[in-house]
């Protein structure tokens, strides 16, 4: 089956009621929106095309587009993420909006550029994904978004593209936001919406993934963030950090956790660390304590080490 075909196509082909729902306990066929697919092809790739298929003339889009081809999105966790409901995009005509439990369709224009093909589908590009993206959410899970993009094969000309050809249309302004404070060199998720929560505090803006010198060598470890001015490191404790198949494992890393926060001491810094419960839940205290943190610093004296950034990345890290 080249195509999701509909119940229909498959009596035409030959097939009866039985030999269908034979296929389908089987698995050798698949069902969603009406249409009936390869059996063999991933499940959310199989649901986006039957549901491209009922609605002919669209596009794969939005979240959609962003979980097939591994482009991060945090959406926190009141809202429905990645790819339920599908979302797709249409050419403006004789449809109007449809926004359904499982199904999101929008009328918006498209070019050439918008549009890339995937596994034998039509999706959104990356750098159009990312901006209707952007125009969806929350400044804050937009960055996390636009920070992923740009780490991969998004380029920011391509964003400003994309925005250009947008720039009447609902979000653009919280889109253009977005891309212009994105960061390539946010490693996570949190790194990017920390970002967010430390501009809408008010703090510097600081430097991303730093590595220091000891007076010897560069010290084999890298901090999330970097205020020299304050001599403050910021360190996002993702969720993945400590886990670890065993108790042992799990303490070795705790282990070097400890040994190189004593690193970063030894090179008088301050050190703050923090996890998504105090970005999301609590911002308002993460920004008191950094500011907390930058006035024990400004009190440091000596000469404040030698540091320099690292490179942003060319591969995109995982989502």
């Amino acid at each position: 089956m080249g195509r999701p075909l509909r119940h229909v196509d498959l009596m035409e082909l030959g097939l009866q009621k039985y030999d269908v729902e034979r296929l389908l306990r089987n698995g050798r066929l698949q069902h969603a929106y009406g249409r009936y697919v390869d059996g063999s092809l991933d499940e959310p790739l199989a649901r986006a095309a039957c549901a491209q298929a009922a609605h002919p003339r669209s596009v794969i889009s939005h979240f959609t587009a962003a979980h097939l081809t591994g482009l991060r999105v945090w959406t926190g966790r009141d809202r429905q993420t990645a790819a339920n409901p599908i979302w797709l995009s249409c050419e403006p005509g004789s449809r109007r909006n449809l926004k359904r439990t499982d199904v999101v369709l929008h009328r918006a224009g498209l070019t050439a550029r918008d549009l890339q093909l995937y596994q034998g589908l039509w999706l959104t590009s990356d750098a159009r994904t990312t901006v209707d993206i952007a125009r969806e959410l929350p400044l804050r899970e937009a960055a996390v978004t636009v920070d992923h993009a740009l780490s991969g094969s998004v380029s920011l000309a391509e964003l400003e593209a994309v925005l250009e050809r947008q720039y009447r249309w609902p979000g653009v302004r919280k889109a253009r936001a977005a891309v212009a404070l994105g960061d390539p060199r946010s490693e996570s998720a949190l790194e990017s919406y920390a970002r967010m929560v430390f501009a809408d505090g008010g703090l510097p803006t600081p430097v991303l993934q730093v590595e220091f010198w000891d007076g010897y060598r560069w010290l084999a470890l890298r901090v999330d963030f970097w205020w020299p001015e304050f001599r403050t490191v910021g360190e996002a404790d993702g969720l993945e950090k400590f886990e670890a198949a065993t108790p042992s494992e799990r303490r070795r890393s705790l282990r070097r956790s400890f040994e190189r926060d004593q690193q970063l001491s030894d090179c008088g810094l301050e050190v703050v660390h923090f996890g998504w419960e105090d970005a999301v839940l609590h911002p308002g205290d993460l920004v008191r304590r950094f500011r907390g943190a930058f006035e024990r610093g400004s009190r440091r004296t000596g000469p404040v080490p030698t540091w320099r950034a690292a490179a942003p990345q060319t591969t995109r890290p995982a989502a």
